[in-house]
């Protein structure tokens, strides 16, 4: 069971987990590891999964999964029945109106939908994955250079659950730069997964780039992915001026991680998330809505 806050309306809530069964058994029994180690983690699995997801035969899916997790079809593009396949559907885009940018200069958004965490003064060398587990930027990066200008900043974590809307896009005008992209496994990003899993992001498949942002200053921009995530797809065109709320790239199908490093004193983030993360639960977040100040 996963509770979540819900600032919006003020409430605690139990998410619903796809496949909650199967990431309970996969990540806490003996022979559920096993098969974690021997196959779920491996590019194989996933790479086998996203093509059955990329099929026609895939789309029969659609309805089930919108009806049994509640997702709400009128800020998307395009009806339930219009997506030739699974992937379709899970990459799906919003419509004009689906999700509000605030616009405000000194505010920052949310780059994504899903359930945030937020640190401030940050330690490199101990970053928090959950409770009991740390690792370090620069093992995440694995850069010698970059990571040490981020000492004393702040870490926020999104983590996409596979029922959420999963593109991700820029929080303020700016430049992107190339994004290095880093081999790795491919385990689940799900807390169950994450309090079993010793630097979980560290292990897993993951991207990062430079975002040169107009407010904020130098923001480290990180997708990780995760099992069944086929792939990160980056849609943005690097070293070219980008608009706030602009898309960034998406996930195909699976849970996913998107976490943004700023430099110290670069934001200021709301305290309700830092409330909350204290004490140990995610908040829900939407693309678009403010989650920081200058």
């Amino acid at each position: 069971m996963i509770k979540y806050y819900n600032r919006k309306q003020n409430i605690y809530e139990i998410e619903k987990v796809a496949g909650e069964k199967y990431l309970n058994w996969s990540y806490s029994s003996p022979s559920g590891k096993g098969l974690v180690e021997l196959l779920l983690k491996k590019k194989l699995f996933s790479k086998l999964y996203g093509y059955y997801c990329d099929t026609k035969m895939s789309s029969r899916k659609v309805k089930d999964f919108i009806k049994t997790f509640d997702i709400d079809m009128s800020i998307y593009s395009k009806t339930y029945d219009k997506y030739l396949s699974f992937n379709d559907f899970f990459i799906r885009t919003l419509n004009p109106n689906g999700r509000l940018i605030d616009e405000n200069n000194n505010i920052v958004i949310s780059p994504c939908d899903g359930k945030i965490s937020a640190y401030n003064n940050i330690n490199l060398f101990d970053l928090v994955q959950i409770k009991g587990f740390t690792y370090s930027l620069k093992e995440l990066l694995q850069d010698n250079e970059v990571y040490n200008l981020y000492n004393g900043g702040t870490c926020l974590i999104f983590r996409l659950c596979p029922t959420d809307y999963h593109r991700f896009h820029f929080i303020d005008d700016g430049v992107c730069s190339d994004t290095t992209k880093i081999k790795g496994h491919y385990y689940s990003v799900n807390p169950i997964a994450l309090k079993s899993i010793n630097k979980l992001f560290c292990q897993n498949k993951r991207e990062w780039s430079i975002f040169h942002s107009d407010n904020f200053g130098d923001v480290i921009y990180m997708e990780v992915g995760a099992t069944c995530v086929g792939s990160i797809i980056q849609s943005y065109s690097p070293n070219s001026k980008i608009k706030k709320g602009t898309e960034k790239g998406y996930f195909k199908f699976g849970g996913s991680t998107v976490i943004l490093f700023f430099k110290k004193d670069a934001i200021k983030i709301d305290e309700d998330l830092l409330h909350q993360t204290q004490l140990g639960f995610e908040t829900s977040v939407f693309m678009g809505e403010k989650i920081g100040l200058k």
